[in-house]
């Protein structure tokens, strides 16, 4: 693909007085974008390298009207050697492409798709930070353009990629959160689309999230939408226990998202000797092993927060303390594990990391 360059290059300035703020996650934005656009006249065309800048869309468009929206997020990494490196880029826009076949939209060539990220974030290299746990966040997007009021499947898309130097996802970092079981909403339900990485799926989740924090905790622990006892996802996250010493997690279903860093913590725990399962976990399992001892360990996995552990469950008006509320031992190992692959403290056996060189 002939990636057109739009623009002089990023400021470099600007990048430094960034990284020299208090980060938070997602809210600075480097200042370069990529964009390219379809049709079904034309496929996709016009890839281009521009200026961070705001989107003009017709009211008409019909992502406002019918949400044909899908993401996904992903981080590139400074190394001790200063060399940029990214986390399996290639399950990301594998993943990309499964979403976009569920909502009808196009899907983009995987090869594409890590040129066109890479080729980005190669001149944003500067916004990088240097530090951990800190990254540079990546989010590709793609959005249904027609103008045209009627459902039905758009004919026309813009696909674009924006940057967002970050610190971790939770403001505590990596230490136990507080999550309250959701007994009332849902987030996703099997036959729709909890298993792709779309936009409603976030917005379903926002008055449970809201209503929780109000309560005094962190995050939402959802369960399934049929009989509202089985858990599936926690917040944007997948959900991980250590249960009578093996490693279990909720099997997918369709309503869960395939979580690229929960497939990699399966692979770590299967190669470091733990007996994994794929399950369904109900609730009662889970808030009855706390008490007895055999849930040990549970934590969340996702590319923004990567690995987060649990310290306290709320359910039922009463509230299971997960290990003392401390990290356990396989989430710390799980969490140095991952991090020293994508930080490059450790040499990484299984090729999960691929520096902006072997692409570009």
């Amino acid at each position: 693909m002939d990636i057109a360059i739009r623009t002089p290059g990023s400021h470099a300035a600007l990048s430094t007085a960034t990284l020299g703020r208090d980060l938070g996650f997602g809210k600075y934005f480097a200042d370069l974008m990529f964009r390219m656009r379809y049709s079904e006249a034309t496929g996709w065309r016009d890839p281009e390298i521009v200026p961070y800048a705001p989107i003009a869309l017709d009211p008409a468009a019909m992502v406002f009207h019918y949400a044909q929206e899908i993401f996904e997020g992903q981080k590139a990494y400074r190394w001790p050697d200063g060399r940029v490196a990214m986390f399996r880029p290639e399950a990301n826009a594998a993943r990309l492409n499964r979403s976009a076949e569920r909502l009808c939209m196009p899907a983009i060539p995987i090869e594409d798709q890590m040129q066109t990220t890479f080729a980005l974030v190669s001149m944003l290299e500067a916004w990088v930070p240097a530090a951990p746990p800190s990254s540079l966040y990546v989010r590709p997007t793609m959005i249904a353009t027609e103008t045209a009021l009627g459902v039905h499947v758009s004919r026309e898309y813009l696909y674009f990629i924006i940057c967002s130097p970050v610190g971790p996802y939770f403001p505590k970092g990596f230490a136990p959160v507080r999550v309250k079981v959701e007994p009332t909403y849902t987030r996703a339900a099997e036959g729709g689309t909890g298993d792709a990485k779309c936009g409603g799926n976030y917005a379903a989740s926002l008055l449970a999230q809201r209503v929780a924090k109000e309560e005094g905790f962190d995050v939402v622990l959802w369960l399934d939408a049929r009989e509202h006892r089985y858990v599936e996802e926690i917040g944007a996250m997948n959900i991980l226990f250590v249960i009578d010493g093996k490693l279990a997690t909720s099997a997918l279903r369709g309503s869960i998202l395939p979580g690229i860093t929960r497939d990699s913590i399966l692979r770590l725990a299967k190669d470091q000797g733990m007996v994994v399962e794929e399950r369904a976990i109900s609730i009662e399992e889970v808030t009855q092993g706390i008490e007895r001892g055999t849930v040990t360990e549970v934590f969340a996995a996702g590319t923004a927060a990567i690995v987060t552990p649990v310290g306290v469950i709320g359910w039922g008006g009463k509230e299971y303390v997960v290990n003392r509320n401390a990290v356990g031992p396989v989430t710390r190992r799980v969490y140095d594990t991952l991090t020293g692959y994508q930080f490059g403290k450790n040499a990484d056996p299984y090729g999960w990391m691929q520096t902006l060189a072997s692409v570009v």
